[in-house]
């Protein structure tokens, strides 16, 4: 392997070669937008999928059903820092799990809308 490289090295000298320094530039270009096209194909869209996981960590209510990534499926009693106590079974068995173990939050909340005094002045218009 290193004599076939030692061969190609001394073969072609780049002083012959025609436009050696824009066929340099055109490999460095490449490349560069080959590292700008697995940038926007894998890294981003990961960090992307990290970033709403994490927010749906965070959003967790106490009373919303849940499922983790083991398969368990319950309603949250209590949260703690970095776990959750559910409940689950119908027995009502209590467990306490991490939040990185959460794989769903399968209650559907309502965006919370702000009270506004501007929105419900309606005496302003008479």
């Amino acid at each position: 392997m290193f004599q076939l490289i030692s061969v190609l090295a001394t073969t072609v000298p780049a002083k012959q070669v025609p436009n050696a320094g824009m066929t340099t530039l055109f490999q460095v270009g490449f490349l560069g937008l080959l590292f700008v096209g697995m940038y926007f194909l894998m890294i981003r869209p990961q960090k992307k999928k990290q970033k709403a996981e994490q927010k749906m960590r965070n959003s967790v209510r106490v009373g919303d059903e849940i499922t983790t990534i083991g398969g368990i499926t319950g309603r949250v009693l209590n949260i703690k820092e970095d776990a959750l106590v559910i409940e689950t079974g119908a027995d009502r068995t209590k467990m306490t799990v991490k939040k990185w173990a959460l794989q769903s939050v399968d209650t559907i909340h309502e965006a919370e809308v702000e009270d506004d005094d501007d929105d419900f002045d309606d005496d302003d218009d008479i």
